[in-house]
């Protein structure tokens, strides 16, 4: 069975423009008030009022104008994010959105839980909305104005009962034949339904007729679904003047959630995303952030903007944040191992991404190996190649240092024991490594050795010259 959720944003108008959420603020709209926060209803201020009136009641009241762009992008954003809850959606009207919820009530394990997770969404977002369920989209959007809680209507008698309290000025694409039906004695849509449709129809026309037919779900009531955008952009406004970087993390947090739960919904990934910070003085600071590799995960960016936020200075306090993303791709999936899954490592990249994001764009070219076995013969040198991770053969080996000296250093030798700034202890060894025997042969067994505070560090004895060498620094 059909069922469509309606999201009604009565404040939309407000909620779209950065405010302080404890100060009195009025939206108007042709010199009248259109909304009014909380603390300006408190100080007396209604819908409908002039300037001069509002000014006189409250003095310190902050009076904005009605950005209609603002609320469709806002209304947009919130379509993004909802395309995450439904896939069949479609806005509605200057406020409202509309998603057809049945068919995805067992992904969510309810409608309980799906109403749940709407409204923990909507509050994270700072936005409220009046609910409104029903088996037709017009009529949940009717029923958005109901004051009672209702569950769907399971059958048409059961939809009527539901409707029937709304009064007939919810009906305001019809004004003509509102007034005549009020002059009739006619003031809620029971007394409306109740009505012949023949009857109905020759009276009010049959737009009007039709209109009350796509309510009831005699007439089909399609629109074109939305469609998610080509780029992302979402912005968060705080309320307040944010003077520290970690003031900026739960906003972080929640804008990368939402940005990566588009991705997954639309199956897209990227490699590269953009901070915008607002400061109070209306300028705009970006911040970009670089992977290698295009992914969905919201916690492998977040680490990466952490290490961009270590060094960032905040010239002036910020008021808004801004999260942008134009360069989208199909995602794909990464490799793993389908035997042993629970060995899965974090992937080489994640290293380079970590080291261009703190050590600049243009610091680290590429990191790989070559096929050589002879440890010091098997790092790339350096290239002008595009930066990106090749694995190698070296890639799935665990005991191989972090640090690998250009060339091995001679160890200083007495008896039996090594040394290396102080004592060493063999460990874990040996791993025999054999190679060149066509030009330069080698001969080593390499071995883990623990210095005197500790440290591990990658050593071997030459087997050809019987020498002791150290080669590596273990992290």
């Amino acid at each position: 069975m059909s069922l469509w959720l309606c999201l009604r944003f009565e404040q939309l108008p407000l909620e779209c423009l950065q405010h302080d959420p404890h100060q009195a603020v009025a939206v108007l709209a042709q010199q009248r008030v259109l909304r009014a926060s909380d603390s300006a209803l408190q100080a007396g201020i209604q819908p409908g009022m002039g300037t001069a009136t509002c000014r006189a009641l409250a003095p310190e009241l902050r009076l904005l104008e009605r950005d209609p762009a603002a609320e469709q992008r806002t209304l947009q954003q919130l379509c993004c994010w909802a395309y995450g809850i439904s896939p069949t959606l479609h806005s509605f009207r200057e406020d409202c959105l509309l998603l057809e919820v049945g068919s995805c009530l067992s992904l969510h394990q309810g409608l309980t839980a799906l109403l749940d997770n709407v409204r923990r969404g909507l509050s994270s977002r700072g936005y409220t909305a009046c609910q409104g369920l029903a088996p037709t989209p017009r009529a949940a959007w009717l029923l958005s104005f109901s004051d009672e809680d209702c569950s769907p209507a399971s059958d048409r008698a059961a939809l009527q009962r539901q409707l029937a309290p709304l009064p007939l000025d919810l009906l305001d694409d019809f004004p003509r034949q509102v007034n005549a039906l009020r002059r009739a004695g006619l003031h809620h849509l029971g007394d409306l339904l109740n009505l012949p449709p023949a009857a109905l129809a020759r009276r009010c026309g049959k737009e009007f007729s039709h209109f009350l037919a796509q309510v009831l779900g005699d007439a089909d009531d399609r629109q074109a679904d939305f469609q998610p955008p080509a780029t992302f952009s979402d912005q968060y406004w705080f309320g307040y003047e944010v003077r520290a970087n970690s003031e900026l993390v739960p906003a972080i947090q929640l804008l990368l959630k939402t940005l990566c739960r588009f991705l997954r919904n639309t199956q897209l990934q990227t490699g590269e995303i953009r901070w915008q910070l607002i400061g109070i003085d209306s300028k705009v600071r970006d911040l970009l952030v670089r992977s290698t590799h295009s992914h969905s995960d919201w916690q492998d960016w977040y680490r990466l903007t952490a290490i961009r936020l270590e060094q960032l200075q905040m010239e002036t306090p910020v008021e808004g944040l801004g999260l942008h993303c134009d360069q989208l791709r199909s995602g794909e999936l990464p490799s793993l191992d389908l035997f042993s899954p629970g060995n899965q490592r974090e992937p080489m990249g994640s290293l380079l991404d970590r080291l261009r994001n703190r050590l600049g764009l243009q610091a680290i070219h590429r990191v790989g190996c070559r096929d050589e076995h002879v440890p010091e013969d098997a790092l790339w040198r350096g290239c002008d190649e595009p930066p990106v991770w090749d694995p190698g053969p070296l890639g799935h080996c665990a005991q191989r240092p972090f640090w690998l000296m250009d060339q091995p250093k001679p160890l200083r030798q007495n008896g039996a024991r090594l040394f290396w700034q102080g004592r060493l202890e063999l460990r874990y060894g040996p791993e025999r490594i054999e190679d060149n025997w066509w030009h330069q042969p080698v001969s080593r067994d390499y071995y883990i050795a623990e210095g005197r505070s500790g440290e591990f560090y990658w050593i071997f004895r030459d087997r050809r010259a019987r020498s002791w060498f150290i080669h590596g620094v273990f992290a």
